[in-house]
């Protein structure tokens, strides 16, 4: 069973920037994808991004290409988004989530079995 819990939520400033931690408990193994997504209100759960835990690329939502950057800390079980030039559209609780299989290439919800309880992105200004 993998445990995910997200951190680094909270408001900032339209422009700025806010980087997003995922903590996996559990054993991860190589074939798992690691993803990101969103969600605001009113709205659908959206893809952001995904990598694959044994690394080698990423896949990006075109709303956030050359804005956001998804990565992992391989041996401390971390993932991140590091998000940069945010907008008032990028406002939204992000979820991470963890595929046991998969291509990092799919960005389909339900492609994901676990995912963490979410974390808050509120854009000002």
């Amino acid at each position: 069973q993998v445990q995910l819990v997200e951190s680094g939520g909270g408001t900032v400033q339209a422009g700025g920037t806010v980087r997003l931690t995922c903590a996996a408990s559990g054993v991860i193994f190589n074939t798992y994808v690691m993803g990101w997504f969103r969600q605001a209100p009113g709205k659908e759960r959206e893809f952001v991004a995904a990598i694959p835990w044994s690394g080698g690329g990423t896949n990006y939502a075109d709303a956030v290409k050359g804005r956001f950057t998804i990565s992992r800390d391989y041996f401390k079980n971390l993932v991140f988004l590091q998000t940069n030039s945010v907008k008032p559209e990028d406002a939204a609780v992000y979820y991470c989530a963890a595929a046991r299989s998969g291509s990092y290439l799919n960005s389909e919800a339900t492609e994901y079995e676990y995912w963490g309880q979410g974390t808050q992105v509120t854009v000002s200004g």
